[in-house]
């Protein structure tokens, strides 16, 4: 049972990407700081904005890189090498075009799926295996749109779909105690598992 130290959310700086799909990492580890009071501050050595918090009695790390997506590698691997963090202790939290808003998924190892933020944290660290939960944020053809995944990314979404990913963050933050505990089995069940919808 590996416990979770870092938890890392993908986005892009700047008030030009605050909102939009690509940065829904960022609106995950910003809700997680709010719990816990903290806020996440510049810090050049790791290429981002960091913050150490208390979390269920656990001390984590909060990191969100600095650099664009497409170099989010740099800021994992400054601080994690750092603080000589394994990559079984590192969870990296994204945006994901193949799950639908509300929806969420947990993914240890693995490609990375066509997403460069995460393919640069392969690559940077020399490892994938660290964990992952992937934020649904559809697909332009889920919305019969013909635009491109890259430039659908970088749009906010619908009123009702940012709801519905807002929702899945919280959802998704009520499984933290077991990332903090090394019981990342039973966080992926809990949020694997839906209600069944009522007849």
């Amino acid at each position: 049972m590996t416990a979770i130290r870092l938890i890392v959310g993908l986005g892009n700086i700047g008030p030009e990407y605050e909102n939009t799909r690509h940065n829904a990492g960022f609106w995950f580890v910003d809700a997680l700081a709010s719990m816990a009071g903290v806020r996440l501050t510049r810090e050049a050595k790791f290429h981002g904005a960091a913050a150490r918090a208390t979390l269920h009695g656990a001390q984590v790390l909060l990191l969100e890189p600095g650099t664009l997506m497409n170099r989010s590698g740099r800021a994992v691997a400054a601080i994690a090498n750092f603080y000589r963090i394994a990559p079984e202790e590192i969870i990296v939290v994204h945006d994901e075009l193949d799950l639908m808003p509300g929806q969420s998924k947990f993914k240890h190892g693995g490609g990375h799926g066509g997403h460069n933020g995460v393919r640069d944290i392969q690559s940077a660290i020399g490892s994938t295996m660290f964990w992952r939960l992937r934020l649904g944020i559809g697909h332009p053809r889920n919305f019969d749109l013909a635009q491109d995944p890259a430039d659908f990314v970088l749009h906010p979404p619908a009123r009702d779909d940012r709801a519905a990913i807002g929702a899945e963050i919280d959802r998704a933050i009520a499984t933290v105690p077991d990332w903090l505990a090394g019981r990342m089995t039973a966080a992926t069940l809990k949020l694997h598992t839906r209600p069944k919808p009522a007849d």
